[in-house]
């Protein structure tokens, strides 16, 4: 079918009842997507191989897969990630309220202590703790007195390394959360005779919360992992080392840092799982849709494989 185009550029239309040509659509090979899919297949089959003639137990790991001290070691790392979290949750908020408030004093010892807990590693922070005895013997608080030493157990130290020195992050995170809330909110509230407390309690922070929760999930991913710093600055028996200490006795020492390994994995996703359905509640009144939970993304996968390429649904 040929298309008449006059001098002024106007196309005639086609004859009525004619059927327009059938555009040939030839899809653009992408050479470098099967190159690079190679290469990485490459890799990872030479990284397998690798492993493969290793001198490695594999079989070592499932045996002590749910050894009860590995079990023990892992309910240490979660109590003392969750508790730290804790910790560093109330403290941050406090923080962010002290670094955010318009009296000096308050802003800048807010200022000065998220300085410091950011500026030194965490590890050291957990060794200074463990070793306060060498400094403070005796421990005063007025309504406590013990012994340093008794005091400070590799639990305690443990807790306030982690807890403090997360405060100081989770300090950062509210902070940005709460100014990612319109000051009108503030506002309006103070017009409607709302205290400056019950504004952040009730308007602020629960705006604030979906812009919180993503890092703060990621945060208390991430203490799941430090906690292990425990083992070695505080001598806390958590999951790195019971799985340590079992690789010293049996000679499995690479099969039991794998096995650590696997343990981390399985806590990570599953809350990393929690994580997302926690951000989606959230996301309510942001968004116009939520998100798919990953059940639905898998239906959805699933009854489109039965549908031709372009058909209709």
């Amino acid at each position: 079918m040929s298309v008449n185009t006059d001098k002024a550029g106007r196309t005639d239309a086609p004859p009525p009842g004619t059927a327009p040509e059938t555009i040939k659509a030839v899809p653009v090979r992408h050479y470098g997507r099967w190159i690079s899919a190679v290469v990485v297949l490459g890799l990872l089959g030479l990284i397998g191989k690798a492993f493969s003639e290793a001198d490695i137990r594999y079989e070592a790991v499932p045996d002590f897969l749910t050894d009860s001290s590995v079990i023990d070691g892992l309910f240490m790392t979660v109590w003392i990630s969750v508790l730290a979290m804790a910790v560093g949750l109330v403290l941050g908020i406090v923080l962010a309220v002290m670094r955010l408030s318009k009296n000096p004093v308050t802003s800048s010892v807010a200022w000065g202590y998220i300085w410091f807990f950011r500026g030194t590693p965490v590890y050291v922070q957990l060794l200074l703790w463990f070793n306060l005895a060498l400094v403070f013997p005796i421990i005063n608080l007025g309504f406590y007195k013990d012994e340093m030493s008794d005091f400070m157990t590799p639990f305690m130290a443990a807790l306030l390394g982690l807890g403090l020195n997360e405060a100081a992050y989770m300090s950062e995170i509210v902070r940005a959360g709460i100014q990612s809330v319109d000051e009108g909110q503030t506002e309006a509230s103070h017009a409607l005779g709302m205290s400056h407390g019950k504004t952040l309690r009730r308007v602020v922070l629960p705006q604030a919360m979906r812009v919180i929760v993503p890092p703060t999930g990621n945060e208390f991913l991430n203490m799941l992992k430090t906690s292990s710093l425990a083992a070695g600055a505080c001598q806390y028996t958590e999951l790195l080392r019971s799985t340590s200490n079992i690789g010293n006795t049996t000679g499995a020492v690479v099969e039991m840092l794998a096995l650590a390994v696997v343990w981390y994995l399985v806590l990570t996703s599953i809350f990393s799982v929690g994580q997302y359905y926690l951000e989606r509640h959230y996301a309510k009144g942001s968004q116009r849709s939520l998100p798919q939970t990953p059940l639905q993304r898998i239906t959805v996968n699933l009854k489109s494989l039965g549908r031709p390429s372009g058909g209709a649904a």
